[in-house]
């Protein structure tokens, strides 16, 4: 039995970017990240959550461990 795809999470490749901080730019790593869902299963709102989770763990991995 295969299971019904309702998202996929697109990532990117990721590269160094100038980001405007405190006044002056610096070079950042960035990771485009893109979710495609099936809008009659998944609410975007909680669409939205799950890469600003994603996002998150991804800029402090340490924290998944402490995150209950």
């Amino acid at each position: 039995m295969s299971w019904p795809q309702v998202a996929i999470l697109g990532v990117g490749r990721a590269e160094q970017q100038a980001i405007y901080e405190e006044g002056q730019f610096r070079p950042r790593l960035m990771l485009p990240l893109s979710l495609s869902y099936d809008h009659r299963l998944i609410d975007g709102a909680d669409a939205a959550r799950f890469l600003r989770w994603l996002a998150e763990a991804l800029e402090q991995p340490l924290l998944l461990l402490a995150d209950e």
